[in-house]
């Protein structure tokens, strides 16, 4: 007990040094080589709109304006990526090709990149078609068309 009692800093500073190790250590990385098959759930995500906070609050500011004006703000952004024809879509029409468009969606690869929150989210925005992007595995078919692999999608959910 007197040990403890003469001792206590040492005890504090390794108990230090022992979450300093296990919070502050290293995490693993891996790299893989350019030959290495690319999966959808390794693909990189897209770099977000304009550079650094100011062009985030940028970005934002536009959003939110189009928004409120019910502009198509991102059509006009510089550099944007032309719209993919999401009809393509098994059991996407051209409403429900609109109500993702009004929901901002006008490419592949922003709906291959939705998380499962994210699809619970914009189903409570799409009213009629509420359900189907599950129900339909819109994501998992705009994963396929993202990565222009056409045979993978039509092996999986027939011709286009």
């Amino acid at each position: 007990m007197d040990l403890i009692r003469e001792y206590w800093w040492v005890i504090v500073i390794v108990v230090a040094l022992v979450l300093a190790f296990i919070l502050l250590r290293p995490k693993q990385r891996v790299t893989l080589t350019d030959s290495a098959p690319v999966r959808p759930h390794m693909q990189h995500a897209a770099p977000r709109e304009g550079r650094g906070i100011a062009g985030e609050a940028a970005a934002a500011t536009t959003d939110l304006t189009g928004n409120i004006i019910s502009a198509p703000v991102h059509r006009a952004l510089e550099g944007a990526v032309p719209s993919d024809d999401l009809c393509i879509l098994k059991g996407v029409g051209p409403k429900f090709a609109d109500a993702l468009h009004a929901a901002g969606f006008y490419n592949f690869a922003q709906i291959a990149g939705l998380t499962p929150l994210e699809v619970d989210r914009l189903d409570d925005q799409l009213g009629a078609f509420r359900g189907r992007i599950a129900r339909d595995r819109i994501v998992e078919q705009a994963e396929y068309l993202a990565r222009n692999d056409t045979d993978g999608f039509e092996q999986r959910f027939g011709k286009l």
